[in-house]
């Protein structure tokens, strides 16, 4: 992060230029960075098993919600209007400017420090009992192995992989066409700002729901919330105002985000909540991992297919304007083309013409994605989840880990 911060600024002005770096660059660096955070990931799952008593293990799904939405919200939404000049001019400066008020690198150095900081502290002032595990990497991975093999584990990957899609429309593609039809960063950043503090809260009363309600029922509904607010992020984005956004379509726009907030923090904490109540204490760190892994892999791998129908449902046409070439930021655009996709739309556009919506994909495929959820939610996730609930812990565990009760 040090040496990002110190060559982030230069590197993005080199984008898309011969000598310049490319998204391979990029992903190499991200994928560095992920790596030596999900190390550590690793070792405070296991490190939550071990300071929560049995009866308040539910409480790690509370502490890793509240930790990550702070953490998000800070590198995230806090950020990006930091470093928004049209957010700054707005809201902090009586005289505008064209830049944020902090930049990337900047942002960058300074977590960097912190981090390191914050890691020495913690490996310096924090005692524990030496732990008498000598099990080396490939016995690691061989325990994975076991574990993968277990057929209740199996079952709750399949529910991982599926469960997500049902909500993969809004959650990828809802802000982007809020800010396509000219809602702005600044509101959203000010949706998401407001958006926080609710986040917080619904994550300290879904560690306790989960312990009253048990957490898959829970999670069950949360999922049934999720695709509701699914339907009604539809809803709003096509009721976006002609004029512009209004006092009214903003607070309508806050409260939809809450409340798909609210669905989403309490399947969070209560999946979470779950993975901690049948992981194996002695390879916990191991055992939660895996399962919030798949569970992020859910989350993340339907999303490019997702995108890719919204892009093959989407009807536009690119109709050309003006000859005039006084304000042009690319060729002229002399001939009607298909604008459907992004990088088309901004040819069009800088070209002088004009982008026609004739059929927008992304209505299609969140319908199709909703009723592929309610499909898979009635048939099949929810019979199996409350039936894994039902299972004693020992049928999640290993033969001889040590932990069967």
């Amino acid at each position: 992060m040090l040496w990002l911060g110190s060559n982030v600024e230069e590197m993005m002005e080199k984008i898309g230029k011969p000598e310049g770096p490319t998204v391979w660059s990029f992903m190499l660096w991200w994928f560095f960075l992920v790596l030596m955070c999900a190390t550590q990931d690793i070792a405070v799952d296991g490190w939550a098993l071990t300071l929560l008593t049995p009866g308040n293990v539910s409480y790690a799904s509370t502490a890793q919600t509240v930790g990550l939405t702070a953490g998000h919200f800070m590198s995230y939404t806090v950020f990006l209007a930091l470093n928004a000049s049209d957010f700054a001019n707005k809201w902090v400066r009586t005289t505008p400017s064209d830049d944020g008020l902090v930049s990337l690198g900047g942002y960058l150095t300074f977590w960097g420090w912190t981090y390191i900081i914050v890691t020495i502290g913690l490996g310096l002032l924090k005692r524990e009992e030496k732990s008498q595990n000598e099990d080396g990497v490939w016995d690691v991975y061989r325990i994975m192995w076991g574990i993968l093999k277990l057929r209740n584990v199996q079952t709750i990957i399949i529910v991982h992989l599926i469960a997500k899609i049902g909500f993969q429309a809004n959650d990828g593609v809802t802000n982007l066409k809020l800010l396509d039809k000219g809602f702005g960063k600044d509101n959203m950043a000010l949706t998401v700002l407001i958006d926080f503090p609710f986040e917080i809260g619904v994550g300290y009363y879904a560690g306790m729901w989960s312990q009253k309600y048990t957490p898959m029922r829970l999670w069950c509904w949360g999922f049934a919330g999720r695709l509701l607010a699914a339907l009604i992020a539809q809803v709003t984005v096509a009721m976006f105002p002609a004029e512009g956004v209004t006092t009214w379509y903003l607070l309508v726009v806050i409260l939809e985000h809450v409340f798909s907030t609210f669905t989403n923090t309490i399947m969070f904490v209560a999946i979470s909540a779950f993975h901690a109540k049948v992981s194996d204490p002695v390879i916990g760190g191991t055992y939660m991992t895996l399962l919030a892994t798949v569970s992020n892999l859910g989350g993340t791998f339907p999303r490019y297919f997702v995108l890719k129908l919204v892009d093959s449902f989407t009807v536009a046409t690119c109709h050309p304007g003006s000859r005039s070439t006084s304000n042009l930021k690319g060729p002229l655009v002399t001939e009607p083309f298909s604008c459907a996709i992004q990088g088309e739309k901004e040819r069009c556009l800088n070209g002088g013409g004009s982008c026609e919506m004739i059929r927008d994909g992304y209505y299609t495929v969140n319908i199709l994605c909703v009723l592929f959820g309610v499909a898979t939610f009635i048939w099949y996730i929810k019979p199996k989840v409350l039936h894994l609930q039902s299972l004693p812990l020992r049928a999640w565990r290993l033969a001889g880990s040590g932990s069967s009760k």
